[in-house]
């Protein structure tokens, strides 16, 4: 499941990439109309591959609400494990082997940079020490042992999804990741990390900035102690 917005110069050649791990895993793009075209490329590839589907979102945007989005529409599909991605291969497709190993005996898998083995690459020290201090934030907020609380790269087992109050949750933006990551921690699901090799964007521009940075860290506390689904 990959949400998208303007990844025009990315989409195609990650779904061909996605495609030749295993003959039976699918693709759903969430794309919230980009202006770019991108709905447009992945259209274009469905028609030709039943494998390939697109959701196309016109009216309520945001990161967060195009990956509840995502999930609900892995599941109506009918799939038993959902991998969540970015779309300009930051995630890289070579990890989901192992991501399809380890959730065979955990509920969520999570895709590391820090764990060992894990790494960054191609980003600056600014944002590296973003990265560090989130987690290092999320870990004490949340109470939670997990290396990599920020990491976008993570697969559910079917049930976990089927049991998280998706259409209850209120990110709109990228906090979406810790409001999901928060609800499996108190519905005491499983997890496990697994290291990747992060690698920021060739192509395009990232839609991350320091108003949705602070927004992220409020909302964080927001889950915490106001969960709207509980």
């Amino acid at each position: 499941m990959i949400p998208t917005f303007n990844e025009a110069e990315n989409i195609q050649e990650l779904i061909e990439e996605i495609l030749k791990v295993d003959s039976q895993i699918e693709v759903v793009v969430v794309d919230d109309n980009s202006p770019d075209g991108t709905a447009a490329l992945v259209e274009e590839m469905a028609k030709e591959n039943s494998r390939v589907h697109l959701f196309l979102r016109k009216e309520e945007k945001g990161r967060g609400k195009a990956g509840v989005a995502g999930f609900l529409k892995a599941l109506e599909l009918g799939a038993n494990w959902v991998i969540e991605m970015d779309g300009d291969f930051s995630h890289h497709p070579r990890y989901i082997p192992a991501f399809l190993e380890a959730i065979q005996q955990y509920d969520v898998v999570i895709g590391s940079r820090v764990i060992h083995g894990g790494e960054e690459r191609g980003r600056s020290l600014l944002r590296c020490l973003i990265t560090k201090f989130a987690n290092s934030y999320i870990r004490r907020v949340y109470h939670i042992n997990i290396q990599d609380c920020t990491s976008g790269f993570r697969c559910f087992r079917k049930a976990v999804l089927e049991a998280l109050p998706l259409k209850k949750m209120v990110s709109r933006g990228p906090s979406i990741v810790e409001e999901v990551l928060y609800a499996c921690h108190c519905l005491g699901f499983s997890f496990k990390e697994i290291p990747i090799i992060f690698e920021d964007r060739k192509h395009g521009e990232s839609t991350l900035s320091l108003s949705k940075l602070f927004s992220t860290f409020f909302m964080i506390l927001r889950f915490r102690f106001s969960p709207s689904w509980k």
